[in-house]
């Protein structure tokens, strides 16, 4: 990535990572170690499904919602983990233990639906698994940086083709909105959804705050994501008004704030779209005092 990008999960460098234990089925190994099968379903057909966690003072930010989703994603794709919440949540507590780690971490836990006997797509093909992999690292955000997005062509899935809500291994269609975005000089690509609304850029959840109020999409095709819902939840209950509405880029583009929500960076602010300046380029009062709230509500 050319230096003058950036991205929303962009963190300092650590050389503790390189030294850091990776949890595999079940097993705790170095990371040169730790490796899957080149048959394996995740590998070969992006089949299986995911999670980012952020460890805080010792504390996994909304455990409890992320098990949710993660063992509804495995529902709905017809996956058996093969290992209960309480027997995932023990194994993000192992790999925290044996690591040394206590705050400013990301964990990455995912599952596939196992080794195939032969590298064809048929899920009964699979039958030795599923595959678990937690990768913990180090990893403190950098400094907040408004960032640069750019509208592209690239749309989030319609539910009957694979559901946007989901968190599956299948990411194509957002690494190729990000590829779009970046040779259009940006740092993440803004997606709309199938009726030409501002939808979610390619990573993260997205607002926009207009006149005192903070503006989201539907949520129809959007990841279900958890620090969106978080960021709602705050604003009711601090009395800032706050809609989950269809709205266009002529609307985005003379907002007087943007930002976007995720796992790893909370709340980033958005400095331009299009070209565009949103206000003054700069993390605005809204968002500034969302991110306040946001980091109470994960240290409460």
């Amino acid at each position: 990535m050319p230096e003058d990008h950036v991205s929303t999960h962009q963190a300092e460098e650590d050389a503790r990572n390189d030294a850091i234990l990776i949890w595999v089925n079940g097993r705790l190994v170095p990371r040169a170690e730790a490796v899957v099968s080149v048959y394996d379903s995740g590998f070969m057909l992006g089949d299986g499904v995911w999670e980012g966690l952020r460890l805080y003072e010792g504390r996994w930010a909304f455990l409890d919602e992320h098990l949710d989703r993660l063992f509804e994603a495995a529902r709905a794709i017809d996956l058996d983990i093969g290992r209960s919440r309480a027997e995932i949540a023990e194994a993000l507590l192992e790999t925290q233990k044996a690591n040394g780690m206590h705050t400013d971490v990301h964990a990455r836990l995912m599952v596939t639906r196992g080794v195939k006997t032969r590298p064809f797509q048929h899920p009964r093909l699979s039958r030795s698994g599923p595959t678990t992999v937690i990768i913990m690292e180090h990893s403190r955000p950098n400094a907040p940086r408004p960032i640069r997005l750019a509208t592209v062509p690239h749309l989030r899935g319609l539910p009957m083709t694979q559901d946007p809500k989901l968190n599956s291994h299948s990411k194509l269609n957002c690494i190729l909105a990000c590829i779009a975005a970046e040779k259009a000089g940006a740092d993440e690509a803004l997606m709309l959804d199938i009726h030409g609304f501002v939808n979610t850029t390619n990573a993260c959840n997205f607002f926009i705050v207009r006149k005192g109020e903070v503006w989201t999409s539907t949520g129809d095709y959007c990841m279900n994501g958890i620090t969106r819902g978080k960021v709602i939840e705050i604003c009711r209950r601090e009395g800032i008004p706050v809609f989950q509405k269809n709205f266009s880029l002529v609307e985005t583009y003379s907002a007087d704030e943007a930002f976007l929500t995720g796992t790893f960076g909370a709340q980033t602010p958005v400095g331009m779209i299009d070209g565009r300046v949103i206000g003054d380029g700069r993390m605005g009062p809204v968002t500034a005092r969302l991110r306040e709230l946001y980091k109470a509500l994960v240290l409460s």
